[in-house]
């Protein structure tokens, strides 16, 4: 029997994720001490039972504690196997000692959930010099992939769709979008001047006149590259773009200064926000 069990804040897809399967859906209690230390408890039965905790891991500092004792405690009440259910994976990007003494915090994130966990699944990680999970994880990994999903919403929701990548980076996401929506698609430069500054560099796009446009990408977090993508358009005179991502992190101000540039911002509910409006809970089954 499994048994879905979200941490707080992930209470809609785990119960998305048992419906779904026919399944159980399990609680969590959780509290503070007044020093700070957090109280776990699992209200339910798991002896011999699969158990899939969920929570995307957008907050990793604030949620990591109580996911690993919530998985511990799981095990010592006799679970029969403990997986992590994690959409949103954080800790991916620092994958290589820039610096002398940085950390790569990436491989010590990825040996503690394996310490913790049987086996991990999530969403389009936002990998960069890693080809392949299992070059830092000790334990099966699953990676789903959202394109499909979000080609799927332009195909029906928006007419003479030009697919936008904001750089290089994007190429791979974007071709794939922009061929199963049936869109045509367009890839730009970007040059990265400082860790929050860039310039986006865009060709003659005469050809793309009367199209509309559509920024997609995996993660959108200081959306310091869509914001540039978006206005360097709309001053060549394309009407204002729909914005599309996976993940949507939208550090700081970003939500507003995309939404002030954007005719709609639309996400997957990897990470709940208000622009959640692609389910995902199919995907991770």
């Amino acid at each position: 029997m499994r048994i879905f069990i979200p941490l707080p804040g992930n209470e809609t897809l785990a119960a998305d994720l048992a419906r779904l399967s026919s399944s159980a859906l399990g609680t969590l209690e959780t509290r503070h001490f007044p020093d700070g230390e957090s109280y776990i408890r699992l209200t339910d039965d798991v002896t011999g039972k699969d158990v899939d905790f969920v929570c995307t891991l957008a907050r990793p500092d604030d949620q990591i504690l109580q996911l690993i004792f919530a998985a511990k405690t799981a095990r010592e009440l006799g679970a029969k196997t403990v997986r992590l259910i994690a959409p949103y994976l954080a800790y991916m990007r620092q994958d290589k000692r820039f610096q002398e003494g940085e950390s790569i915090s990436s491989t010590h994130f990825a040996k503690l959930l394996s310490d913790c966990f049987d086996s991990l699944i999530t969403i389009d990680p936002h990998l960069h010099r890693i080809a392949d999970l299992g070059e830092i994880f000790t334990i099966p990994t699953k990676v789903k992939h959202a394109a499909p999903l979000l080609a799927d919403w332009i195909r029906d929701n928006v007419e003479n769709a030009l697919v936008v990548g904001p750089d290089s980076e994007s190429q791979q996401w974007v071709e794939a979008v922009a061929e199963r929506a049936g869109a045509q698609r367009l890839v730009l430069n970007k040059n990265r001047l400082g860790d929050h500054e860039v310039e986006i560099l865009v060709p003659d796009l005469s050809d793309y006149a009367g199209l509309a446009p559509v920024l997609v990408d995996d993660i959108i977090s200081s959306g310091r590259t869509m914001i540039e993508t978006a206005e360097a358009l709309i001053a060549r005179g394309f009407r204002r773009p729909y914005i599309l991502t996976v993940h949507a992190l939208f550090t700081g101000s970003t939500y507003w200064q995309l939404n002030q540039l954007a005719k709609d911002i639309i996400s997957t509910d990897a990470v709940p926000h208000e622009t959640s409006r692609i389910g995902i809970a199919e995907l991770l089954l």
